[in-house]
């Protein structure tokens, strides 16, 4: 853009104009403040790590009634200072969303419908899964003939979301099926 001095004069004169009407006691501090203050207003402050990825970013819940009604980036914490990516900041609107899935839904092999099923069917028929294929697959010996008591058809991923009791609760947890196939989603 080309701006002679008559333009940058007008520019200038508007400018210093509109920050002078600032000052003649129209500051806007006072709304800004009210209508910040108006969607947490007395919501529980709390905090919480975003479950996006492994980087752990904290997040400040405002829980108010029961319900999340807004969140945003912790400030304190070194790791992300209060900034969020696309994910994390979409964090309230994919928790309150009328399209989230609230029951688990099964769609049969070669089904192209699904059905509504109840927690207890789920995890029922995912240990009875676990139970056939490591019973299926299971290795007490390999080739030549020593004791391996190995599953290799199955592999566990862990979260960097979970503690350190948490981990070494599904390490062992999958040590006692065989498993010797496991990794950690902190070094994907």
């Amino acid at each position: 853009m080309h701006c002679n001095r008559r333009g940058f004069m007008k520019l200038s004169g508007a400018a210093l104009t509109c920050l002078s009407l600032g000052q003649l006691g129209n500051a806007l501090t006072p709304v800004k403040a009210y209508a910040a203050g108006l969607k947490i207003d007395g919501a529980k402050e709390v905090l919480t790590v975003c479950p996006f990825c492994s980087v752990s970013c904290h997040i400040v819940a405002y829980v108010k009634n029961g319900k999340l009604v807004s969140s945003e980036g912790d400030p304190d914490y070194p790791i992300n200072q209060g900034a969020l990516c696309a994910k994390g900041a979409a964090m309230l609107t994919m928790t309150t969303n009328e399209h989230r899935l609230h029951k688990p839904l099964y769609r049969a092999p070669y089904s192209e419908q699904w059905e509504e099923k109840s927690w207890d069917w789920v995890i029922e028929r995912i240990a009875r899964r676990v139970k056939e294929t490591r019973d299926k697959d299971f290795l007490e010996t390999n080739a030549k003939g020593h004791r391996v008591n190995r599953l290799d058809s199955m592999f566990l991923l862990g979260t960097s979301h979970a503690d350190n009791e948490e981990c070494a609760l599904f390490h062992q947890a999958m040590k006692g099926l065989g498993v010797v196939h496991m990794d950690h989603q902190a070094r994907i």
